[in-house]
């Protein structure tokens, strides 16, 4: 263990602020020198005075044997996709690199209800929109482990964050697998909650000030360890009073004990093949898990892989459209009527799923809901709890790269986040979990899902696989 707080998981922060042997400015100001030191560029935007402000408040509270809540005291920083009051909120986009929200969306309100102390903003692609992390506002943000590499997209201002120590945790999005893919490629944990559960009013991409939001996003936290997913949690499924809600989450776990559960392990799948080193992790996970005992089996999915990427691309870009200008959605509409009938083109797919009339959208929804009563039906019969799966093909590709090799064969640029986009329409929860490191010293994770709302169920075999592979480092050795 070591003796500089910035290197504690938030957890253990958070014990060290109850038994006062520091204090949350001092935290605070521990993980602004970080951030000034560090060459990562994973936070672009601060404001020092109100966080220290915000630090002052919660020592204040302290001293009067006040609380309030689980993260009171605790900095975090946010991706720059959440609108935070009086902090500037671009999402990457210069025609927003002025924007000073009035009002924090939803997700942020929750996170300083439960006290935590905003200390600044994380990169993010220009609206969400790469699985790069890179902008012409604030340019490339590099892999703590290896600045050669990508953290992949949209959530790798965060990520990156978490593993450089400079923030204890983060709060990312995740539409198309845009928070688990920078987890995985920056070795931290990373948690979609069950879609629904955390709101996400104030997010861009949709306009600021929008209500609404993409009907796949959700927000969800970044972490060195499950634990602190599971604070993060808590403080972002209660609501705070500006929200005047009837209801709160209460999550619970499986009803049977962690090294009890019933574990398939989906390792491959033509549709999206996997490199050696990622392979191999999956199968010493299985043993790991084999050898505590686990109940543990092969399937060779519950969904068709394909068919269910299909699904998830013309939903994606059906949702991607709300906020398209007119003269762009007319452009888009005559192009697709120009269209070969038999083009399967990529860019024809593309212009077909953007301009799909609302009949094709309703079937393609209840194509969804079908595709969801299929993962009920896979784990509603006892056979499985928690489905295991690669978190990606490979570790991170390099950066700025728009090629994907997988063992020196190339795909899909898009195959990157194929495993993610299995539950991403389907709303279940997904958590990516770092397992390993490859020959060149880079992460490897794998993705635990579940059935909805069983959020706490994968974090508790998350912590029980890393006490079952000895704690595997997580986050940079910066």
């Amino acid at each position: 263990m070591t003796n500089d707080p910035t290197r504690q998981p938030a957890h253990i922060q958070l014990q060290t602020l109850e038994r006062r042997e520091i204090s949350s400015r001092e935290l605070l100001d521990l993980h602004l020198a970080r951030i000034d030191a560090s060459h990562v560029n994973a936070v672009i935007t601060r404001d020092d005075d109100a966080a220290r402000a915000a630090a002052h408040a919660a020592d204040e509270r302290r001293a009067r044997n006040e609380s309030s809540g689980v993260l009171d005291g605790l900095p975090l920083t946010i991706k720059d996709s959440f609108e935070t009051a009086g902090l500037r909120t671009t999402s990457g986009a210069e025609d927003l690199e002025y924007h000073v929200p009035v009002r924090d969306a939803d997700a942020v309100a929750r996170l300083r209800h439960q006290g935590a102390v905003i200390m600044g903003k994380s990169n993010t692609p220009a609206y969400c929109q790469d699985l790069h992390t890179d902008n012409n506002l604030f340019g490339p943000t590099l892999n703590p482990h290896d600045p050669k590499r990508t953290v992949g997209g949209s959530s790798g201002g965060p990520a990156a964050a978490v593993a450089a120590h400079l923030t204890p945790a983060e709060l990312g999005s995740d539409l198309a697998g845009s928070l688990r893919l920078p987890a995985h490629y920056c070795g931290v944990y990373g948690l979609r909650p069950t879609h629904g559960l955390v709101p996400t009013r104030g997010h861009i991409p949709r306009p600021p000030d929008w209500l609404t939001s993409s009907d796949m996003v959700t927000p969800g936290p970044l972490a060195r360890h499950p634990r602190d997913l599971g604070l993060l949690l808590d403080a972002l499924t209660t609501p705070s009073p500006a929200e005047n809600s009837p209801w709160y989450a209460k999550l619970t776990t499986s009803r049977r004990s962690v090294g009890q559960l019933h574990v398939a392990v989906w390792a491959e799948d033509a549709s999206c093949p996997v490199d050696h080193e990622t392979a191999g992790a999956l199968a010493a996970i299985e043993q790991a898990l084999a050898s505590a005992g686990t109940n543990v089996c092969h399937t060779a999915g519950p969904v068709d892989f394909a068919a269910s990427l299909r699904l998830f691309e013309q939903l994606l870009h059906a949702t991607s459209t709300a906020a398209t200008d007119d003269e762009a959605g007319t452009a888009e509409l005559a192009a697709a009527r120009d269209l070969h009938e038999g083009d399967s083109s990529p860019r024809a797919t593309f212009l077909r799923h953007r301009t799909q009339t609302h009949r094709a959208w309703l079937r393609a929804d209840e194509e969804r809901f079908r595709l969801r009563e299929t993962w009920h039906r896979f784990f509603a019969g006892g056979e499985h709890d928690v489905l295991i799966t690669p978190a990606a093909p490979t570790a991170a590709i390099l950066a700025g790269s728009r090629a994907l090799k997988v063992d020196g064969v190339e795909r899909s640029f898009f195959d990157q986040t194929g495993w993610a986009n299995l539950t991403s329409h389907v709303g279940l929860p997904s958590l990516v979990v770092p397992v390993t490191r490859n020959v060149d010293g880079l992460p490897i994770g794998v993705q635990l899902v579940g059935p909805a709302y069983s959020d706490r169920t994968l974090l508790a075999l998350a912590e029980h696989l890393s006490s079952l592979l000895g704690g595997v480092a997580v986050g940079s050795n910066l």
